[in-house]
């Protein structure tokens, strides 16, 4: 799912908080997941095999390298974009996630027993469905568009609170509604569905092309092309949704249909319809259970809220709510960093983190009872001061 993912996961391999180590730069930990009920979906790939070369595996290093491919500049960011990743500094603070996630650091979570390998001499994308002029798009065809860029927060639906399947990357690609507009969409098209090369199917409102959200087919990530972990060589990158209704790897068409003549693969399983990224937060530094000595204590992380973007984080200590300290905002769909200097005291201390955002949303402290469209609930912890 928005994983790099082709799909999220009733039960994710690794809600792990950040290493307990003292880094300057943390990345979240790629996560791999496996299920037994992949049959169905890959049943596909006979269907397409003329477009894949073969089903290699992902063991070893060379699943995350990207191919060796130049990528054209690009010559635009997206709207929302506020300012440069540039011109956007981390914070210093040892511990905190940084602002873009390397690939090797990307969250993996998606249906394929092994790493797709698609031959780019008879890879094609088609555009089809109800539309007016459906087209066939090979990926010469893509590099030689003209490129955006931006900065994305992908997140699974099946990361817990305080976990680590989220990820922010810099995509390059086309701009989706640019392919839309150039094949026009009909009024029956009302939704937009991915299917990937191993049969995967995910499926969001064809709205979220045009409403200024971020939403792209990409082919970059952080400079480079889309390693192969993260669907090389085009996938669908959709601002402020979970990736099981939006962010399909290994690109092998995208169909317009109406809204309900078609459920994408994991809605079949019970999912939610609509994926909208819930608002939250995370606690990086300090880890729970941390003995830390008297003094001033940095209590730093992230905190989201796609779409929107977030307006401020409040962090509780003891039951009293504090404000935190926001590091610049590179755009509303992007995490944003943040920090609250503690003078701490000796003792026990339990501390939780919400976030609000731009449009006055408040983080919930309500846990979700059955997340099929997400998990609520506030990050919380208890350090020690010696």
């Amino acid at each position: 799912m928005a994983s790099g993912l082709n799909n999220d996961m009733d039960e994710p391999s690794a809600e792990e908080s950040p290493p307990a180590n003292n880094r300057r730069v943390l990345g979240t930990r790629r996560s791999f997941l496996r299920w037994s009920g992949i049959a169905a979906a890959t049943a596909a790939v006979a269907a397409v095999g003329a477009k894949v070369l073969s089903s290699g595996g992902s063991s070893g290093g060379t699943a995350s390298v990207a191919p060796d491919i130049t990528l054209p500049s690009p010559v635009a960011t997206l709207p929302q974009q506020l300012r440069s990743v540039a011109s956007t500094p981390n914070l210093d603070i040892a511990g905190i996630t940084p602002l873009i996630t390397p690939n090797d650091d990307f969250f993996r979570i998606d249906t394929a027993f092994s790493v797709p390998k698609v031959d780019l001499a008879t890879w094609r994308m088609d555009i089809k469905g109800n539309v007016r002029s459906p087209i066939t798009l090979s990926y010469d065809d893509l590099l030689a568009m003209p490129q955006v860029e931006a900065p994305v927060t992908l997140a699974c639906v099946s990361n817990r609170v305080g976990g680590t399947l989220i990820g922010t990357a810099v995509w390059q690609g086309v701009e989706l509604r640019t392919l839309l507009d150039q094949v026009g969409v009909e009024p029956t098209g009302e939704q937009i569905v991915g299917t990937s090369v191993d049969g995967f199917t995910a499926g969001f409102p064809t709205a979220a092309a045009y409403d200024g959200r971020s939403a792209l087919v990409a082919i970059g990530m952080n400079g480079v092309p889309l390693p192969p972990v993260n669907g090389f060589p085009a996938r669908l990158v959709v601002e402020g949704m979970y990736g099981y209704v939006s962010s399909t790897k290994w690109l092998y068409s995208i169909e317009l249909t109406r809204w309900d003549a078609f459920n994408g693969y994991w809605i079949q399983q019970g999912w939610a319809k609509n994926g909208p990224i819930k608002l939250s937060s995370r606690i990086d530094v300090p880890r729970s259970g941390a003995r830390q000595p008297e003094g001033v204590v940095t209590i730093a992380g992230v905190a989201w809220a796609p779409n929107s973007g977030v307006a401020a984080v409040e962090v509780q200590i003891d039951g009293q709510w504090h404000q935190a300290t926001l590091a610049d905002a590179l755009s509303g769909g992007v995490w944003r960093q943040w920090f609250f200097d503690w003078n701490a005291t000796k003792g026990s201390h339990d501390i939780a983190v919400r976030c609000i955002s731009t449009d006055g949303q408040v983080q919930t402290g309500d846990i979700t009872p059955n997340a099929v469209d997400g998990f609520t609930g506030w990050d919380t912890r208890t350090v020690t001061i010696v």
